[in-house]
């Protein structure tokens, strides 16, 4: 469908105007100490209102009835369906980051997942040990010294910051399977996402709700887990503390 094309585009000038966001700057000391940097909370919590009224009365239905009718062994294969088809997307970010090792663990992963893992609906590239990968164009920022900027939460993605933002607008656009002149439906990577996405939302259900649905601030609560998962992910450390960001001396949107 040529409509989530136009999604794709608006999604990216979403990103983009997010990403240049980045013009809040955090105090090195700031960043140091782990410090949670979210001069545009207002603006996050309006965001996150929103897309909690998506998940209650679309995503979170919709991914529940997905895995109460499809059996898990099929929500695996779609799953690793997804995880297949942005290899080769990980083999750029890898290369990027001056790592053709793992670059090449991607590009093998998915000839291997690909071919006798029947389309990547199987996974026989873990099967027979071959190591993981999972690296993404905010990564490679980091890698090239992007600091993590402000943190924000996307429309209908959810949490993230500055630097992913923009990660996630170049991994749209820079995984070679976009590219490819016969891919069997347009904008195929989206919807294995969109399923991928589902699969975990209906799997871990419960985790999430208690986040979302029980926790007394559900927004400082997943701003707080995404960060510390990301900062571990990219091996930033720094004890995360809360701060409240309207002391900075800056203005939201």
């Amino acid at each position: 469908m040529r409509i989530l094309v136009k999604t794709r585009y608006v999604f990216a000038l979403i990103a983009l105007v997010l990403s240049t966001a980045g013009c809040a700057t955090q105090s090195p000391e700031a960043k140091a100490s782990g410090e949670i940097f979210d001069p545009y909370e207002r603006t996050n919590r309006s965001v996150h209102s929103l897309n909690l009224a998506i998940d209650r009365f679309a995503f979170r239905p919709a991914s529940k009835g997905y895995v109460a009718i499809v059996p898990p062994p099929m929500v695996n294969s779609f799953s690793y369906f997804a995880e297949n088809l942005s290899m080769p997307g990980q083999a750029v970010n890898a290369l990027l980051q001056g790592n053709p090792k793992m670059a090449g663990q991607a590009l093998a992963r998915f000839a291997m997942n690909t071919t006798i893992g029947f389309l990547g609906l199987a996974n026989p590239a873990s099967d027979f040990g071959m190591p993981e990968v999972d690296t993404d164009f905010g990564e490679t920022l980091a890698v090239w010294g992007v600091g993590e900027g402000a943190y924000v939460e996307l429309p209908m993605y959810g949490p993230s910051t500055a630097r992913d933002a923009t990660g996630i607008l170049v991994d749209f656009f820079t995984n070679p399977m976009g590219y490819a002149r016969n891919n069997p439906a347009d904008n195929i990577s989206i919807y294995a996402e969109i399923v991928r996405r589902m699969g975990d939302r209906g799997t871990y259900s419960d985790t999430v709700d208690s986040i979302l649905y029980e926790s007394a601030d559900s927004y400082a609560q997943a701003r707080l887990l995404y960060l510390q998962n990301r900062r571990f992910q990219l091996g930033e450390t720094a004890e995360i503390s809360e701060i409240d960001p309207f002391e900075l001396d800056t203005e939201g949107f």
